[in-house]
């Protein structure tokens, strides 16, 4: 069994992938789980070739059971769990008055709902880490819109928000079992997710994903007796409030 192991969804680009790396090189044991199948797997071939253990579970995360099953899988492959990253998300914007019923229950679905359910199915292995080591971690990735309402991101800003007001209520739920609990609210990071703002941002003036991986690795690295609930990531010049 692996000393130390890792489940992040969202996983097949972007800051999942990126933060896969840095656990990996951490050594930490990895599933990752995305939706496309064909995607995570050309995504993951530079960590498997590196000698990383990798384990991939495509998924739909609004599925409950496909969502619960990437967990089975994982408790089957490596018998525990030291951290959780919920990552999987979408961002659909519209102008108030044009906010689809099928978009608006996409995001909730995605950015909220199963980031819920994944914690909870993940909560059994995580206190047993917790009660091993008092390092197990939850990593949720919100946004900086979750922090200040956007116009035309008002769903995606809400289901962000909702994030980081989840994961404050996790950590004082379970954070005396050895289970920190930090949201990571990052402003335009350069993925594939902001591909329609970067005529007006490019992307080269964008965070990059491997600085939000490295806030992970901070965060596996801090002692037992240090919490960070949140970390904010802005571009230089701008306040918290603007993506």
């Amino acid at each position: 069994m692996a000393e130390r192991a890792a489940l992040i969804t969202g996983a097949s680009g972007g800051i999942g992938l990126a933060i896969a790396a840095v656990l990996a090189d951490e050594g930490y044991a990895l599933t990752l789980s995305a939706r496309r199948p064909e995607k995570l797997e050309d995504a993951v071939a530079h960590l498997r070739e590196a000698g990383q253990e990798v384990e991939t579970v495509a998924a739909d995360v609004t599925d409950e059971e496909q969502l619960k099953g990437v967990f089975t899988a994982h408790e089957d492959r490596y018998g525990r769990l030291d951290v959780l990253v919920n990552n999987a998300g979408v961002g659909i914007g519209a102008p108030l008055a044009e906010i689809q019923t099928k978009f608006l229950d996409m995001q909730l679905a995605v950015n909220l709902r199963s980031l819920i359910l994944g914690t909870r199915e993940g909560l059994p292995l995580l206190r047993k880490a917790g009660a091993e080591h008092r390092k197990a971690l939850i990593v949720n990735t919100a946004s900086i819109a979750g922090k200040s309402g956007q116009p035309w991101l008002s769903i995606y800003g809400a289901t962000k928000a909702a994030v980081v007001n989840f994961s404050v209520a996790t950590e004082r739920e379970v954070g005396g079992e050895g289970i920190a609990c930090t949201a990571l609210a990052p402003a335009f990071v350069d993925t594939d997710m902001t591909e329609f703002v970067k005529e007006a941002v490019p992307a080269e003036a964008m965070i990059r994903p491997s600085d939000i991986g490295e806030a992970v690795r901070y965060l596996v690295k801090v002692s037992p007796n240090c919490h960070i609930p949140e970390i904010v990531f802005t571009r230089p010049g701008e306040s918290a409030g603007a993506p």
